[in-house]
């Protein structure tokens, strides 16, 4: 009796516009991602804590345009002939290990084609500690939109939206009783 059986469930993260969760922890940058293409700048930085929504953002921009999404350790020559054809350049997980003069670079080209470039990051561009001079110029000049943490109300919404995505019901007393611990 020492095999055990391992059931592969099939599981659905919905990254709908719809499946956004508004509130006023988040409430700037959802508003700020629906009002694409009239945004202020092309270049934007949302920023917060890991599971704060950044990812469902950017879904909700990527429905909305052409875009290249890529994760930042994953960026290489090859991006700029992939993002040529793009209306947007979107670079989830930003950190600080990632190539300045990639980066830079990418960044020239977005400004230069007169393209957007959305940059997701656990903390503001401008806080990142670049060599570049002329990248650290680019970062403290770009739009940086925090995502701060969010409420009892909202993490409740969130955890029972990702319970329903693993397809499982739990009722509302167990999600409370995981919210006060």
């Amino acid at each position: 009796m020492n095999d055990q059986l391992i059931l592969k469930f099939p599981t659905h993260q919905a990254y709908k516009k719809e499946d956004f969760y508004v509130s006023p922890s988040n409430q700037e940058a959802y508003d700020f991602i629906n009002s694409w293409p009239k945004w202020i700048k092309r270049i934007i930085n949302i920023f917060g804590p890991s599971g704060s929504g950044k990812s469902h953002l950017v879904s909700i921009l990527k429905s909305k345009t052409s875009c290249l999404l890529i994760n930042s350790n994953e960026l290489d020559e090859k991006t700029f002939l992939k993002f040529k054809t793009k209306e947007a350049l979107i670079i989830e997980n930003l950190s600080e290990k990632i190539s300045e003069n990639l980066l830079f670079s990418l960044w020239n080209t977005a400004v230069q084609d007169n393209k957007y470039l959305l940059t997701t990051s656990t903390k503001p561009i401008s806080a990142y500690r670049f060599k570049l001079a002329d990248l650290k110029s680019r970062a403290s000049n770009c739009v940086s939109i925090g995502i701060k943490l969010p409420s009892d109300d909202l993490i409740s919404v969130i955890l029972a939206k990702n319970f329903s995505d693993k397809q499982i019901k739990v009722e509302k007393k167990y999600i409370d009783y995981i919210i006060k611990r």
